[in-house]
Parts: structure tokens; C-alpha cells; sequence
């Protein structure tokens, strides 16, 4: 297990420094100067080159690169070229929403899919099965912002239960929880589909091999057998889903936090690239990466905990 565990860290951190190129070369080549957007379009050349030098744009690229990665393992994410605070205290304050909203959204998509793909495997073919694959395939098909705007008109606009975006603080944990309900429904309900429908093949395909077959000779109904020996067996495919889906949710949630107005991190990001604030959009996406292959490395750690195969074969 320390062996695979070792081989899957040594991967993590080629990636991430792969990453870090990558976002920091797209970015660079991205049109439109930060200080002249600053500055607006009648300043002067000097000034102009004056504001490069503070900011330090006026260094090589590869100066700028190796100052930025080094203040990353340092816990230094630069200074914000439009706010001219920290951007660890920018992300800071911002991920304590997006955080929370994606655990949200997955812990209502999980609570979701697994009952309704466990049903679906064990009635197959049943009205049941057909009931929630149509329901699934419903909430596949509908756009997450196109849905979130329903949740608002019902239950914001017309039904009053909860606010129509905006986000009060975790001073009240309850109205702070309240707040992120309807972002995270919009958010789960399409992830949860399709963890369902993963889920119920996944099942199926079980459901045919022979130590089930063997297990429903020794006495089981299909259910029983189902719930014992299927479903852990199940969870390969099944993790892989929930490891990406909580990587969308943290990173991919820009249109949800647009519609409910919430500060997370994907309207920083938003934000930072209108502004041209270079540093922000680097920072918080490299930190998005980061937290997309940490994901992919626990959720690799977590199939050998399921299938010791994998740890035999590493």
C-alpha cells in the first residue's frame, strides 16, 4: 500500500508542475496589459512603465514564473494588482463558500444517487427501474443554471422560504447554510443523476458475476445479495464519478455563484479576468488544480482500500 500510495504522490506533483506552467504560459499570452487596463487608455507611456515596475511586470518571464511558484510553496500567492491586498486573504475569505458549497452539493448528490441507483439494479427492467432512469435522464438533460433559476423564482420569489442570493456570513451558521441550499440542489441534482445512472450500471454488471450467482444459491434474495457483496465491488467506477464531480463542483461552480451572487472562488475568478489581475487568476486556478489532483490522489487511494488487486499488482 506505501509503495502504490508513493508511486500515485510522485505523479501528483509531476502534474501539478506540469500545471503550473501550463496556467501560468496561458495566461501570459493572454491579450491586454494589467497596468494599462489600470491606468486606462489616456496614461502616459512613463507612468504606464512606472506601474509595470511596481507590480513587477516589467521582469522576464521566467523571473516572474519562478517568483511565483516559489512564493506558492511559501505560502505567498503574491498581492492583488486591483485591491493591492494579499491573494491568500482574498482566496481565504472566498474558499470558506465555495469549500463548503461543493461538500454541500456533494453530500446532497451522494444521499441522491445511491439509493436511486441501488433501486434501479435490483428492479431492473421494473416500473421502478424506469421511473428513476427517466428522472435521471431528465436531470442530465437540464441545464444547472437553467434549473437554478427555477429554484429562485419558486422558492425565493414566489414562495419566500429563501433568499434570492447573497451570502450573510458564518456568524449564523443556520442562515449561512440556508443560503448555500438552493446553489447547492442546482449544483447536486445534475451530478446526482448521472452518479445514479454510473451506479446502476456499475450494479448490473455485477448482478452477473458468479459469486453472486453464488451467493443467491446459498440462500439470498437478489437484494440481499446485492447490498452484501455487490455493492463495495461496485465502487470503482462509482468513486471515480464522485472524485470528479466534487472537483467540478469546487472549480466549475462560475455560472451557480453568478445567478445566487455568491463570493466563492469562481466569481473571483470571474472577476480577476474582467480586471486583468493576472496574479489572482493564476493563483486561484493553480489552487483549483491542486485541488482536482489532490482529489484524484485520494480517490486512487481509495481504490486500492476497495480492490487490493491494485495494490498487489503496484
Amino acid at each position: 500500500m506505501l509503495r502504490y500510495a508513493l508511486k500515485r504522490l510522485a505523479s501528483l506533483i509531476v502534474s501539478l508542475a506540469v500545471a503550473s506552467v501550463v496556467i501560468f504560459l496561458v495566461v501570459e499570452v493572454a491579450p491586454g496589459d494589467p497596468a494599462s487596463f489600470m491606468l486606462g487608455i489616456n496614461a502616459r507611456p512613463d507612468t504606464v512603465a512606472a506601474l509595470r515596475a511596481e507590480l513587477g511586470l516589467d521582469a522576464s518571464p521566467l523571473q516572474r514564473y519562478l517568483a511565483w511558484v516559489g512564493g506558492m510553496l511559501t505560502g505567498d500567492f503574491g498581492t492583488s494588482y486591483t485591491y493591492r491586498t494579499p491573494v491568500s486573504e482574498m482566496i481565504g475569505d472566498r474558499l470558506w463558500i465555495s469549500l463548503p458549497l461543493a461538500i454541500y452539493a456533494l453530500t446532497l448528490s451522494t444521499l441522491i444517487a445511491f439509493p436511486a441507483g441501488i433501486l434501479a439494479a435490483s428492479r431492473r427492467g421494473s416500473p421502478r427501474d424506469i421511473g428513476v432512469m427517466a428522472a435521471t435522464q431528465l436531470g442530465v438533460a437540464i441545464p444547472n443554471f437553467w434549473f437554478a433559476m427555477l429554484l429562485v423564482l419558486l422558492f425565493a420569489i414566489n414562495l419566500r422560504w429563501f433568499s434570492a442570493g447573497g451570502f450573510p456570513g458564518w456568524d449564523n451558521p443556520f442562515q449561512a447554510m440556508k443560503a448555500l441550499t438552493l446553489p447547492a440542489i442546482a449544483l447536486a441534482l445534475p451530478q446526482a443523476a448521472i452518479l445514479a445512472r454510473v451506479m446502476r450500471s456499475a450494479l448490473i454488471d455485477i448482478l452477473s458475476e458468479d459469486f453472486i450467482r453464488t451467493a443467491r444459491a446459498k440462500g439470498l434474495t437478489r437484494g440481499q445479495a446485492l447490498r452484501r457483496h455487490g455493492l463495495r465491488n461496485a465502487l470503482i467506477p462509482v468513486l471515480t464519478i464522485i472524485g470528479l464531480q466534487f472537483s467540478f463542483l469546487l472549480a466549475g461552480a462560475i455560472i451557480i455563484e453568478q445567478v445566487f451572487f455568491l463570493p466563492g472562488l469562481g466569481r473571483l475568478i470571474f472577476q480577476s479576468i474582467t480586471q486583468r489581475d493576472l496574479i489572482v487568476v493564476e493563483s486561484v486556478v493553480m489552487l483549483l488544480v491542486f485541488a482536482v489532483i489532490l482529489v484524484n490522489f485520494l480517490v486512487d487511494l481509495a481504490y486500492a482500500a476497495v480492490d487490493p488487486r491494485l495494490r498487489t499488482r503496484a
